[in-house]
């Protein structure tokens, strides 16, 4: 089995419909007494009954689809197959910080690689009605759930860090490791037009291949709030690279001349 067998549409349009699914679900529980709140690594990190139940459906579905394909979740951790060379990398919901207080940015991510590179890449944010897609070689595209229209991504244009408007996040071990980002966001913030914290690296990626945000970074991520993002800021123009080495992935998103700034402004 190579890629070139496989019709990556296909796996492209699958994602989409269980993107959708999920997003019905995360909708239908939204602002409700019902989405069954806990707490994972400390009292920051929360998960939803929610984010349980839209991966039990993507794991459900992904092996009924690619039953030979394995599968890592936040929630459920890898579903593998040895002998499989592809992956799907999915978050659930990504945002469920806001999700849980009843705010509009979340969405559902999932991520397909091939031989550990990504080749498809899909983000949805239900409330905001927002699809963003991506496969290797074809560009990244905006549209809406029940739309056929769709339009190409394109990173900023702008060039220096006095026009910009970037995001960033805090990692869930903020209050206790010293590399939590709270020094570099106090320098970059007397630099840039704006400074958005919307808690869903997914979503900040996307807004990143779409120009709304002209550049990203964040420390300490995971495989799955990155694989569908990422490949999508990259098919949009853009580059990602490491911004640290030793908190798990670390990441600078945007056009490379701003992301070489912010480099260099990050660098410890």
């Amino acid at each position: 089995m190579n890629c070139e067998s496989q019709t990556l549409k296909a796996i492209k349009d699958a994602a989409i419909k269980m993107a959708l699914h999920c997003g019905r679900i995360q909708l239908n529980a939204f602002r409700s007494n019902n989405i069954g709140i806990n707490t994972k690594s400390n009292v920051y990190d929360v998960v939803t009954k929610v984010d349980k139940a839209c991966e039990d459906y993507l794991l459900t579905e992904i092996s009924r689809l690619y039953p030979t394909h394995s599968i890592i979740g936040e929630e459920t951790g890898q579903h593998l197959h040895a002998d499989s060379e592809w992956a799907w990398i999915v978050d659930p919901l990504d945002g469920t910080n806001s999700y849980s207080q009843g705010l509009p940015v979340f969405c559902v991510s999932i991520g397909i690689t091939y031989k550990g590179e990504g080749v498809v890449g899909v983000v949805f944010a239900p409330y905001l009605d927002e699809l963003y897609t991506a496969i290797k070689g074809e560009g990244a595209w905006f549209g809406k759930a029940n739309s056929t229209d769709a339009v190409q991504l394109h990173v900023s244009a702008k060039q220096s860090l006095q026009e910009c408007v970037v995001a960033s996040g805090f990692p869930y071990d903020k209050a206790t490791h010293p590399v939590n980002n709270i020094r570099e966001v106090s320098k970059i913030i007397p630099q840039v037009r704006g400074f958005r914290r919307m808690g869903s690296a997914a979503y900040d990626l996307c807004c990143t291949a779409m120009g709304t945000i002209d550049a990203y970074w964040e420390y300490n991520l995971n495989p799955w709030d990155v694989c569908a993002g990422q490949l999508i800021v990259r098919e949009a123009g853009g580059i990602v690279i490491p911004l640290c080495d030793n908190r798990k992935i670390s990441i600078i998103a945007g056009p490379e001349k701003l992301v070489k700034i912010l480099q260099e402004e990050l660098a410890v």
